[in-house]
């Protein structure tokens, strides 16, 4: 997926591919290396400035296109992904940034008709300034800035005036370096003191902010690296055979590949966030453009290096073009400074503020909306007055506040009716932002059963539905998921718990393990084989069981915490009525992963409760603090930011894309990195094992490996989304 929503902006991305594919292929671009470094032009730039792509996000009262940031940003991951040379990102950069000016029209119109510019952000450097009647005098040197060379005019940010420079006057010099970047060229403007005429003065710049859109729009064209990166590799293990055997089907480097597409979702996630940012108060516009500096900039580096090792020692020669894109990443990171200064920034201002991650709806839906308010009001009326059957936690309760929103068909909205709204991605969304209106609303949760029971309202009888759906919701019915076996695990189709066909049942005999609050079920959903002689998948039948039914015993599993949430459950010859089989008799393996598949939509979101807590006192006065957990919450946001995503394409009507799965990876990693961070910060204290960061890092495992481990997600990735061949 690319940062492209819309269908407009797709077809930008895919005109400026386009123009790159024909006017500049990097075989091309190779043989004009040494020019790029002068600072000269390519041949195209001004066929390229003349189709608008570099200042599509500059109003048309200017020469513009009229776009957004997101446009530009498009325009820079295109660019990216085809390893477009020149100065396309200082340019850019510099019409952002002139935007916020109070009047800056001279500069725009120029750019708009296709000077190419260089922006040097204060304090870039060590520049002097003093007044001289009614202009500026600036002396001093920049920092290392991409495209100086080759810029037309250059928009200087100094503390006391923001000046529009022209390169060629006598008072500037620009002094070219050999860059890391082989496709823009990098130097350094001296300038003895420069005469700032008044009409060369923007005011109303916030320095602040020009440091945010540049740090976005730099994430845009790391972005599109990443993308190259995965799609560079996913052809070469596709098409790269060793020992006689395609390499894409080993399955460390299929977990590689899956981890490059994981690590660039997050990159896009956090990229989208920063750019829509824009307009938002500066402490949220803060937050979005240091988690895209952590998440996009300063990790494409790695990322693009871990590309160059899945091509082997092909990957690290000169004629190989990831390199190209290896020097490129650098540079970018290097261009926005040091990756501690971003997270220490972003954790200092996450000690106290979040990410608020709402979505604009307006009045969209305003009956709906008043009428899930004044329901959800009248629950606050009442409380739940009993224990949930699946465990202690709010959430679980019982008694007439959760009965009325069991009632109200609210528990799981998205379910088709009788038992759910039918609710659409845009009621979900409502639904959901009236919960988090009234915080002191537990939101009722279904627990296990909230996988389980949208298979019984797909195969069940409505007999059946009746019986078990209305007192789930309310509560009043716990649930267990008796699907892995000793010798089976995430392989379900190995599974050797036998269920034998009798008069008006079943017979059903086998072992399960890892059994989630079996010890508290009333029923639970049970795969077992009704044909030994079909193929692996296709001779299993998906049984609902009464938990206190004859035969069988459930025995704890003691976990590392002392807890013992799992079990092993031992059936023997227990019967199961006929209907309580679900759907055909060998139905069970599409029934099976349409449970695991089962999930609230993204709307809900990806991160639901805060991990990183601990962490956030001590970050309001410690660096230490501070950097930790600003690493975390650019992680986790960029989650929230691709589910953010995935609503806005559901509401657009499009398809689901691979969010899901990608957010399954990225939670694991997230959570291991969280409670490494929060354990760690505990010092001593972690020696006592009564704490509550220490008993909650010793329940990690269940979390990290319940629903399907890491490598079972990344082998769904490689295979399903990436292509990878599986054997």
């Amino acid at each position: 997926m690319t940062l492209a929503l819309t269908a407009e902006q797709r077809e930008l991305t895919d005109a400026v591919a386009a123009f790159a594919a024909r006017r500049a292929p990097l075989s091309a671009t190779r043989e004009g290396f040494a020019d790029i470094a002068k600072g000269r032009l390519p041949s195209w730039w001004d066929e390229f400035a003349a189709t608008g792509f570099p200042v599509v996000h500059l109003p048309e009262s200017c020469g513009g296109q009229g776009g957004t940031m997101a446009d530009a940003a498009c325009v820079l991951e295109a660019a990216g992904r085809a390893g477009l040379p020149g100065p396309l990102l200082p340019t850019m950069t510099a019409g952002a940034v002139a935007l916020l000016a109070d009047e800056a029209s001279a500069l725009l119109h120029r750019l708009a008709g296709g000077a190419p510019a260089a922006v040097v952000l204060p304090p870039a450097g060590e520049f002097s300034t003093r007044r001289d009647g009614d202009r500026w005098l600036i002396t001093g040197t920049s920092d290392l800035v991409s495209g100086i060379g080759s810029a037309a005019v250059i928009l200087l940010g100094t503390p006391q005036v923001w000046a529009v420079v022209d390169p060629a006057h006598p008072a500037v010099t620009l002094d070219p370096v050999d860059g890391t970047d082989l496709l823009t060229d990098v130097g350094r403007l001296r300038l003895a003191d420069y005469p700032v005429e008044p009409a060369d003065m923007l005011t109303g710049i916030d320095p602040e902010r020009a440091e945010y859109l540049a740090v976005a729009l730099t994430a845009g064209m790391a972005t599109g690296i990443a993308g190259w990166c995965v799609q560079a590799a996913t052809e070469h293990l596709r098409t790269r055979e060793q020992f006689g055997t395609v390499i894409g089907t080993f399955q460390a480097l299929q977990h590689s590949a899956a981890m490059l597409l994981v690590n660039t979702e997050l990159a896009a996630a956090a990229t989208w966030d920063a750019v829509r940012a824009a307009g938002e108060p500066i402490e949220q516009h803060r937050i979005a453009a240091a988690g895209a500096a952590l998440t996009a900039v300063a990790s494409c580096p790695d990322l693009v290096l871990d590309t160059l090792t899945l091509f082997g020692a092909i990957g690290f020669t000169w004629e190989h073009d990831v390199h190209l894109h290896w020097r490129r990443a650098t540079s970018l990171a290097a261009s926005i400074g040091a990756r501690t200064r971003w997270a220490r920034l972003l954790g200092r201002t996450t000690a106290t503020c979040q990410r608020d991650f709402a979505v604009d709806l307006g009045d969209a839906q305003a009956e709906f909306r008043a009428w899930v308010a004044e329901t959800l009001d009248a629950a606050l009326t009442l409380r739940n007055d009993g224990p949930g059957r699946e465990g202690d936690q709010e959430h679980f309760a019982t008694g007439p506040q959760r009965t009325l929103l069991a009632e109200a068909r609210l528990i799981a909205p998205h379910w088709a009716p009788p038992w759910g709204l039918g609710a659409d991605p845009l009621q979900q969304l409502i639904i959901n932002e009236e919960f988090a209106r009234r915080p002191e609303l537990v939101r009722p949760s279904l627990g296990i059963s909230e996988w389980i029971l949208p298979s019984v309202i797909r195969a069940g009888s409505p007999e059946l539905q009746q019986r078990l759906i209305p007192p789930t919701q309310r509560g009043e019915l716990g649930w267990c998921q008796l699907f892995s076996e000793p010798g089976a695990g995430s392989d379900l189709a190995a599974l050797t718990t036998r269920a034998v066909k009798v008069d008006d049942g079943w017979r059903i005999t086998g072992h399960k393990i890892w059994t989630s609050c079996a010890h508290r079920a009333d029923y639970g959903a049970l795969l077992a084989r009704t044909d030994p002689d079909a193929p692996k998948h296709r001779g299993i039948g998906y049984f609902i069981v009464d938990m206190s039914a004859d035969g069988i015993e459930v025995q704890p599993i003691r976990q590392a915490s002392g807890d013992a949430d799992f079990n092993e459950v031992f059936l023997t010859d227990v019967f199961v009525p006929d209907e309580m089989l679900l759907g055909g008799p060998t139905d069970g393996w599409s029934l099976a992963i349409a449970t695991m598949a089962e999930e609230r939509s993204a709307i809900s979101g990806y991160v639901q409760n805060d991990r990183a807590a601990p962490l956030r006192p001590a970050a309001r006065r410690d660096e230490d603090a501070q950097r930790e957990l600003g690493e975390l919450d650019a992680y986790a946001n960029a989650i929230k930011a691709l589910g953010v995503r995935e609503t806005i394409r559901l509401l657009d009507g499009q398809p689901s894309g691979p969010a899901s799965s990608i957010a399954k990876v990225a939670m694991n990693v997230l959570l291991r990195r969280t409670f490494a961070a929060t354990v760690g910060a505990a010092g001593s204290a972690a020696m006592a094992g009564d704490t509550d960061v220490v008993q909650s890092y010793l329940r990690v495992p269940a979390e990290l490996i319940g629903g399907g481990t890491k490598e079972i997600q990344l082998n769904i990735i490689a295979q399903m989304i990436l292509g990878l061949p599986r054997r």
